[in-house]
Protein backbone atom coordinates (compact mmCIF):
# COMPACT_ATOMS: atom_id res chain seq x y z
CA UNK A 1 0.00 0.00 0.00
CA UNK A 2 1.43 3.48 -1.29
CA UNK A 3 2.25 6.14 1.88
CA UNK A 4 0.42 8.97 1.90
CA UNK A 5 1.75 12.49 2.66
CA UNK A 6 -0.01 15.90 3.52
CA UNK A 7 0.41 19.34 2.56
CA UNK A 8 -1.19 22.55 3.50
CA UNK A 9 -1.31 24.90 0.07
CA UNK A 10 -3.32 26.93 -2.33
CA UNK A 11 -3.95 25.73 -6.16
CA UNK A 12 -2.40 28.10 -8.27
CA UNK A 13 -3.81 26.38 -11.62
CA UNK A 14 -5.64 23.65 -13.12
CA UNK A 15 -5.99 22.29 -16.23
CA UNK A 16 -7.54 18.90 -18.28
CA UNK A 17 -5.65 16.03 -18.27
CA UNK A 18 -6.92 12.89 -20.53
CA UNK A 19 -10.82 12.52 -20.23
CA UNK A 20 -11.77 12.74 -16.84
CA UNK A 21 -8.36 13.72 -14.56
CA UNK A 22 -7.05 17.08 -13.26
CA UNK A 23 -3.21 18.06 -13.12
CA UNK A 24 -3.18 20.81 -11.10
CA UNK A 25 -0.18 23.41 -9.44
CA UNK A 26 0.15 23.54 -5.80
CA UNK A 27 2.27 26.31 -3.76
CA UNK A 28 2.54 24.40 -0.54
CA UNK A 29 4.01 24.74 2.82
CA UNK A 30 6.59 22.13 3.13
CA UNK A 31 7.80 21.40 -0.63
CA UNK A 32 7.12 24.82 -2.48
CA UNK A 33 5.35 24.41 -5.30
CA UNK A 34 4.37 21.12 -6.65
CA UNK A 35 2.24 19.13 -9.59
CA UNK A 36 -0.16 16.66 -8.65
CA UNK A 37 -2.35 14.93 -11.13
CA UNK A 38 -6.29 14.09 -9.76
CA UNK A 39 -7.65 11.35 -11.08
CA UNK A 40 -11.48 11.25 -11.99
CA UNK A 41 -11.71 15.12 -10.95
CA UNK A 42 -13.62 15.92 -13.37
CA UNK A 43 -16.51 13.71 -13.13
CA UNK A 44 -19.59 14.24 -11.94
CA UNK A 45 -19.68 13.55 -8.52
CA UNK A 46 -16.02 12.84 -8.35
CA UNK A 47 -14.97 14.28 -4.16
CA UNK A 48 -12.16 16.19 -5.99
CA UNK A 49 -14.38 17.52 -8.47
CA UNK A 50 -14.50 20.89 -6.43
CA UNK A 51 -11.42 21.09 -4.44
CA UNK A 52 -8.87 20.66 -7.06
CA UNK A 53 -9.64 24.53 -8.13
CA UNK A 54 -7.60 27.44 -8.58
CA UNK A 55 -7.94 29.50 -5.10
CA UNK A 56 -8.70 26.36 -3.22
CA UNK A 57 -6.45 26.48 0.15
CA UNK A 58 -6.68 23.49 2.44
CA UNK A 59 -4.94 20.24 3.21
CA UNK A 60 -3.79 17.75 0.32
CA UNK A 61 -3.68 14.12 1.04
CA UNK A 62 -1.34 12.53 -1.80
CA UNK A 63 1.34 9.75 -2.68
CA UNK A 64 3.86 9.35 -4.82
CA UNK A 65 3.89 7.89 -8.23
CA UNK A 66 6.85 6.96 -10.46
CA UNK A 67 7.11 10.59 -11.76
CA UNK A 68 4.38 12.57 -10.22
CA UNK A 69 2.30 13.26 -7.37
CA UNK A 70 -1.34 11.90 -7.26
CA UNK A 71 -4.06 13.52 -5.13
CA UNK A 72 -5.68 11.01 -3.17
CA UNK A 73 -8.12 13.25 -0.93
CA UNK A 74 -8.10 17.16 0.26
CA UNK A 75 -9.92 19.15 2.84
CA UNK A 76 -10.30 22.72 1.95
CA UNK A 77 -10.65 25.40 4.69
CA UNK A 78 -11.07 28.35 2.71
CA UNK A 79 -12.49 28.02 -1.23
CA UNK A 80 -12.64 31.94 -1.99
CA UNK A 81 -16.44 31.65 -3.24
CA UNK A 82 -16.64 35.50 -2.87
CA UNK A 83 -15.15 35.77 -6.64
CA UNK A 84 -17.56 33.41 -8.04
CA UNK A 85 -20.20 36.99 -7.68
CA UNK A 86 -16.86 39.71 -7.79
CA UNK A 87 -15.38 39.34 -11.26
CA UNK A 88 -12.58 42.97 -10.94
CA UNK A 89 -11.75 40.44 -7.59
CA UNK A 90 -11.44 37.25 -9.59
CA UNK A 91 -9.20 39.08 -11.83
CA UNK A 92 -6.62 40.53 -9.11
CA UNK A 93 -6.66 37.11 -7.39
CA UNK A 94 -5.81 34.91 -11.08
CA UNK A 95 -3.32 37.69 -11.54
CA UNK A 96 -1.23 36.70 -8.03
CA UNK A 97 -1.81 33.02 -8.85
CA UNK A 98 0.10 33.57 -11.75
CA UNK A 99 2.92 36.08 -10.24
CA UNK A 100 3.36 33.23 -7.68
CA UNK A 101 3.35 30.28 -10.16
CA UNK A 102 6.09 32.48 -11.43
CA UNK A 103 8.21 33.53 -8.79
CA UNK A 104 7.97 29.92 -7.02
CA UNK A 105 10.07 26.65 -7.33
CA UNK A 106 9.77 23.17 -6.25
CA UNK A 107 11.53 22.34 -2.99
CA UNK A 108 12.37 25.99 -2.05
CA UNK A 109 11.19 27.50 1.12
CA UNK A 110 8.20 28.89 0.09
CA UNK A 111 6.38 29.68 3.50
CA UNK A 112 6.28 33.73 3.16
CA UNK A 113 5.35 33.63 -0.72
CA UNK A 114 2.44 30.95 0.47
CA UNK A 115 1.39 33.53 3.38
CA UNK A 116 1.45 36.49 1.54
CA UNK A 117 -0.30 34.94 -1.41
CA UNK A 118 -3.42 33.95 1.24
CA UNK A 119 -3.22 37.32 2.96
CA UNK A 120 -3.48 39.40 0.12
CA UNK A 121 -6.90 37.09 -1.27
CA UNK A 122 -8.55 37.35 1.79
CA UNK A 123 -7.49 41.52 1.61
CA UNK A 124 -9.54 41.12 -1.94
CA UNK A 125 -12.37 39.85 -0.10
CA UNK A 126 -12.29 43.23 2.28
CA UNK A 127 -14.61 45.87 0.30
CA UNK A 128 -12.88 48.66 2.76
CA UNK A 129 -9.73 47.95 1.08
CA UNK A 130 -8.97 49.20 -2.55
CA UNK A 131 -8.24 45.98 -5.13
CA UNK A 132 -5.32 48.41 -6.20
CA UNK A 133 -3.54 48.92 -3.27
CA UNK A 134 -4.03 45.23 -2.50
CA UNK A 135 -2.39 44.56 -6.19
CA UNK A 136 0.26 47.09 -5.11
CA UNK A 137 1.55 45.94 -1.61
CA UNK A 138 1.61 42.18 -3.49
CA UNK A 139 3.72 43.31 -6.13
CA UNK A 140 6.23 45.13 -3.96
CA UNK A 141 6.02 42.49 -0.58
CA UNK A 142 6.66 39.67 -3.50
CA UNK A 143 9.97 41.53 -5.08
CA UNK A 144 11.05 41.69 -1.50
CA UNK A 145 10.21 38.13 -0.24
CA UNK A 146 11.96 37.07 -3.29
CA UNK A 147 15.02 39.55 -2.41
CA UNK A 148 14.68 41.49 -5.59
CA UNK A 149 13.60 44.81 -3.79
CA UNK A 150 16.24 47.44 -5.40
CA UNK A 151 14.95 50.52 -3.16
CA UNK A 152 13.50 53.45 -4.59
CA UNK A 153 15.39 55.35 -7.42
CA UNK A 154 16.57 58.68 -6.05
CA UNK A 155 16.34 60.03 -9.55
CA UNK A 156 12.35 60.27 -8.79
CA UNK A 157 10.70 62.34 -6.27
CA UNK A 158 7.60 60.57 -4.09
CA UNK A 159 5.69 62.06 -0.87
CA UNK A 160 7.05 61.59 2.17
CA UNK A 161 4.00 59.17 2.88
CA UNK A 162 4.85 56.73 -0.04
CA UNK A 163 7.77 56.49 1.13
CA UNK A 164 7.40 55.39 4.55
CA UNK A 165 4.41 53.65 3.16
CA UNK A 166 7.12 51.63 0.96
CA UNK A 167 9.13 51.14 3.55
CA UNK A 168 6.13 49.95 5.57
CA UNK A 169 5.71 47.62 2.98
CA UNK A 170 8.76 45.85 2.32
CA UNK A 171 10.02 45.50 6.79
CA UNK A 172 6.45 44.49 8.15
CA UNK A 173 5.92 41.05 8.48
CA UNK A 174 2.87 39.81 6.05
CA UNK A 175 0.17 39.70 8.80
CA UNK A 176 0.31 43.47 9.52
CA UNK A 177 0.44 43.94 5.72
CA UNK A 178 -3.26 45.14 4.91
CA UNK A 179 -3.91 47.35 8.10
CA UNK A 180 -4.21 50.52 6.21
CA UNK A 181 -5.16 52.82 3.96
CA UNK A 182 -3.47 55.61 1.56
CA UNK A 183 -4.68 58.67 0.38
CA UNK A 184 -5.34 58.87 -3.84
CA UNK A 185 -2.07 60.45 -4.40
CA UNK A 186 -0.12 58.12 -2.29
CA UNK A 187 -2.01 55.41 -4.03
CA UNK A 188 -0.88 56.95 -7.70
CA UNK A 189 2.67 57.04 -6.74
CA UNK A 190 2.78 53.46 -5.19
CA UNK A 191 1.13 52.17 -8.59
CA UNK A 192 3.74 54.07 -10.54
CA UNK A 193 6.88 52.36 -8.06
CA UNK A 194 5.08 48.88 -8.55
CA UNK A 195 4.79 49.18 -12.21
CA UNK A 196 8.54 50.68 -12.28
CA UNK A 197 9.23 47.20 -10.21
CA UNK A 198 6.77 44.92 -12.66
CA UNK A 199 8.73 45.76 -15.51
CA UNK A 200 12.03 45.65 -14.40
CA UNK A 201 11.78 42.19 -12.76
CA UNK A 202 9.04 40.18 -13.81
CA UNK A 203 10.29 39.37 -18.04
CA UNK A 204 6.54 37.72 -18.57
CA UNK A 205 3.46 38.95 -19.92
CA UNK A 206 0.40 37.94 -17.13
CA UNK A 207 -3.38 37.30 -18.87
CA UNK A 208 -4.89 38.38 -16.01
CA UNK A 209 -3.49 41.13 -16.08
CA UNK A 210 -4.35 42.25 -19.48
CA UNK A 211 -7.89 41.90 -18.27
CA UNK A 212 -7.13 44.07 -15.30
CA UNK A 213 -6.18 46.43 -17.59
CA UNK A 214 -9.24 47.19 -19.82
CA UNK A 215 -11.54 47.26 -16.64
CA UNK A 216 -12.01 51.11 -15.76
CA UNK A 217 -10.57 52.35 -12.30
Amino acid sequence: MQDLCSVTGIILKAEPFGEYDRRVVILTREWGKIAAFAKGARKQGSRLLASTNPFCFGEFRLYEGRTAYSISEASISNYFEQFREDFEGACYGMYFLEVMDYYTRENNDEKNMLKLLYQSLRALCHESLDNRLVRYIFEIKALAINGEYPGLSADNIYQESTIYTVSFIVNTSVEKLYTFIVTDSVLAELGEIADNFRKRFLDRKFKSLEILNEIPC
